[in-house]
């Protein structure tokens, strides 16, 4: 059983259909990206028992098990968030649950909001460092055996996979730039003030998730990669008021780079496996 409520990982990894060597966490309007799994097979969420279901739009609720060249892939087509009412033990329960069936790579993707003015919607970020400003832990409570009490964030983010994506990115002629992720709790959009708060303490984009997604596999020991699609200007920083049917409409252009990207990593970690 996991901290904080009840569910059996042991029985809803008996429901997923076939072994992995990666997991991968696709965020608002990036699930197609799992679509073209070869031998893809698929298992909606709300079929497992005790596991929370997303109530967000652009999030579908199924995790995919397929092939991307040799190597097998568990992708997560969309995620919960700490501000549909989920504690922080369930958000993190798509990263238990990959461990659980022996996955020790985990890739993380989200879309976010620029503070920094170098990042325009379309862009896509790689994450090489977070600000926690969403103010809980995974990790608190009870430690499980399968965790280290007090992981080492300092490389949250793997260097080898950090720079097998930017050499990919270069190979494919797709522009990749690293950044630092502020984590905050959502549902709204910051204030203009905390915009120019967070450009200043050194985030370059926003989101309202992912980290706790990253403690958690840390404490696993598990690698961890992060890439983020810019999908808006941060409040503050630009005109345009803010809708996340906008941040659908962004990722939705931009995914088709993205999934290119995240299917060219995805060989290449088969062999550094």
């Amino acid at each position: 059983m996991t901290p904080g409520h009840a569910i059996d990982l042991d029985q809803i990894a008996s429901l997923i259909p076939g072994p992995a060597d990666v997991a991968l966490i696709l965020g608002s309007g990036l699930g197609a990206c799992a679509d073209t799994f070869r031998d893809g097979r698929s298992v909606k969420t709300s079929d497992l028992p005790g596991y929370p279901v997303s109530t967000v739009a652009g999030h579908a609720g199924r995790i995919v098990v397929g092939l991307v060249g040799r190597t097998h892939v568990m992708a997560f087509q969309g995620r919960v968030h700490m501000y549909e009412g989920y504690s922080p033990d369930q958000v993190v329960i798509p990263v238990r649950l990959a461990h659980q069936i022996g996955v020790r790579t985990l890739i993380v993707t989200n879309a976010s909001g620029a503070f920094n003015k170098r990042f325009h919607p379309g862009d896509l970020l790689l994450i090489e460092d977070h600000i926690n400003l969403q103010f809980r832990n995974p990790l608190r409570g009870p430690k499980l055996s399968t965790d280290e009490r007090w992981p080492d964030l300092g490389y949250a983010y793997d260097r080898d996979l950090c720079n097998l994506a930017e050499t990919v990115a270069l190979e494919l002629k797709i522009p990749l730039k690293r950044g630092t992720l502020a984590a905050l709790t959502g549902p709204t959009y910051e204030t203009p003030a905390e915009s120019k708060m967070l450009a200043r303490l050194g985030a370059d984009a926003g989101c309202m998730s992912t980290v706790p997604e990253v403690i958690a596999a840390n404490a696993l020991g598990m690698r961890v990669l992060g890439i983020s699609c810019i999908t808006n200007y941060a409040s503050g920083i630009g005109d345009s008021p803010l809708d996340h049917n906008d941040v659908q409409l962004v990722a939705a252009k931009a995914s088709e780079k993205f999934a290119k990207l995240l299917a060219e990593i995805l060989i290449r970690i088969k062999q550094n496996l």
